[in-house]
């Protein structure tokens, strides 16, 4: 399985994070998986995708050329598609990906992970998406969330689709059971 990974093109605040972010490299190798991520060689995108690389495992990149231009490309990496926007990236990612898993980050994380949920809601794919919630980083959007869902904005069921762990391991192994709803729009 190829798995696509948003987060942070920073560290964090907490050692937590990158700890985590290399846990994740890690077990993604070990359980047979493959990278997909920004492409970049910072931040907590930068960890995971070197414990994959140190681990042995592959890794695939796809970064805007804009990015590129400015010197943050990752250059250990498997394979590299450079695309011409954020919105090429997220498209080429989520062709690439069979999953999608949200380390801690910020406003580019949320974004890309809500757009594939979202996708995921309306049909368009039946990828599992996850959080990994790291020292309850996401626990605040998981409240919220939970008003959404009593104030009728979003349906159990959608909110379901999001699997959420603070073990990777354990993530991984809620993809493998994972069975998509029916779409929003039967």
């Amino acid at each position: 399985m190829k798995v696509a990974v948003f987060c942070g093109s920073a560290n964090g605040a907490d050692p937590l994070y990158t700890d985590s972010a290399r846990s994740l490299g890690r077990v993604l190798v070990e359980a047979g998986h493959e990278l997909v991520y920004g492409g970049g060689k910072v931040g907590l995108m930068g960890v995971v995708a070197d414990a994959v690389i140190d681990a042995g495992g592959q890794v695939v990149g796809v970064m805007p050329r804009a990015l590129r231009d400015r010197e943050i490309q990752h250059t250990g990496l498997t394979e590299l598609h450079i695309v011409e926007d954020m919105h090429q990236r997220k498209a080429k990612m989520a062709q690439l990906a069979d999953a999608f898993i949200a380390l801690p980050g910020g406003i580019g994380t949320l974004e890309e992970l809500f757009e594939v949920w979202t996708w995921a809601q309306l049909g368009y794919h039946g990828k599992p998406c996850g959080l990994l919630n790291i020292g309850a980083y996401y626990d605040a959007l998981l409240t919220f969330l939970g008003q959404a869902v009593s104030q009728g904005f979003v349906a159990d069921t959608h909110l379901d689709m999001l699997l959420v762990s603070q073990d990777p391991a354990d993530l991984l192994d809620a993809f493998d059971r994972y069975s998509p709803p029916p779409s929003k729009w039967g």
